[in-house]
Parts: structure tokens; C-alpha cells; sequence
């Protein structure tokens, strides 16, 4: 079970280069690590389109889900980030009524940007896939989020 956990905050979505590989990067609230999770190319799309408020003309899995919760009235309470096992990271969805679904990170976060939940991770897992970035150091971080105001979903097609 995990003890402490450390609310986070998405800072974005990116195609690390030069793998081409996108990554979702996260902030601790209160602190100064950022966990990067390596996702896959539909994922980072969602994240993004959620971040940017960007409806599909029909909803995409994501949406469904949420739909789905909605419609059953279990809302999404808050995304768990509990584990990462040899870089490869858990997730739990915890729901209004208690039940815990065990999912992908990369598709707990894009729920849980269109719920609007928090998104948790457990001490563990920031100490040990976290990166502190000092206060003075925040100007490669600010680069970093210029960089995702100027991002769209279709740097994320793969050719």
C-alpha cells in the first residue's frame, strides 16, 4: 500500500528527441521534482487536446470513459501513480465509490484532466523516477513550457 503520496501537477507533453518518443512530464505541487513518463503517441494527443480544451467532433476513448462515469455517477476522485517497476510506472484509478482500477499513468491523466481530479504519485516513486530541478534551474523549465504553448496534437502523428 502506499504511505505518503504528493499531489503533481502536467506540465505537459513533448517528443523527446532524438527517439521521437513522447513523454508526459509532471510537478510536484509543493516541491521541486518533475517525474517524465515515457507514453505512447495516442496518449500524449489525448493529453494534449485535453490540456489545449480541444473537443473531437466525436469523443475519443478518453471522453468515453468519462462519459461512462458520469452517466453511472462513480466519479474519478483522484489518479494514484503507486509503482514503477523496471521503468515501467502503475497507476490506480480510485472512484467515488471506493473501487480502485488499476491503469495505465498515460491514460489516468488524460481522464483525469477531463474530470478535472487530482493526480497523486507516492513518495517511492518521485524518489526514485523524480528529477529535482532547483529554483535556478527553472528557466530550462520555463523553455519547456513555452515549447508546450506552441505544441499541437499533430506533432504527435506519427508519419
Amino acid at each position: 500500500m502506499v504511505d505518503v503520496v504528493r499531489e503533481v501537477d502536467v506540465v505537459g507533453v513533448r517528443v523527446e528527441m532524438p527517439s521521437n518518443s513522447p513523454i508526459v512530464l509532471l510537478r510536484e505541487a509543493a516541491g521541486e521534482r518533475y517525474l517524465p513518463i515515457w507514453i505512447g503517441a495516442v496518449e500524449a494527443t489525448a493529453i494534449a487536446f485535453a490540456q489545449q480544451g480541444v473537443t473531437p467532433p466525436r469523443p475519443l476513448t478518453h471522453d468515453l470513459m468519462k462519459d461512462l462515469l458520469e452517466a453511472t455517477g462513480n466519479a474519478l476522485e483522484e489518479v494514484r501513480i503507486v509503482e514503477v517497476r523496471d521503468g515501467v510506472f502503475f497507476a490506480l484509478l480510485v472512484l467515488a465509490s471506493g473501487v480502485e482500477v488499476s491503469a495505465r499513468p498515460s491514460d489516468s491523466i488524460a481522464l483525469a484532466l477531463r474530470t478535472g481530479s487530482r493526480i497523486v504519485c507516492a513518495d517511492e516513486v518521485l524518489d526514485e523516477a523524480g528529477l529535482a530541478v532547483p529554483a535556478e534551474q527553472e528557466d530550462e523549465v520555463e523553455k519547456f513550457r513555452e515549447f508546450l504553448d506552441h505544441v499541437t496534437p499533430e506533432d504527435f502523428e506519427s508519419d
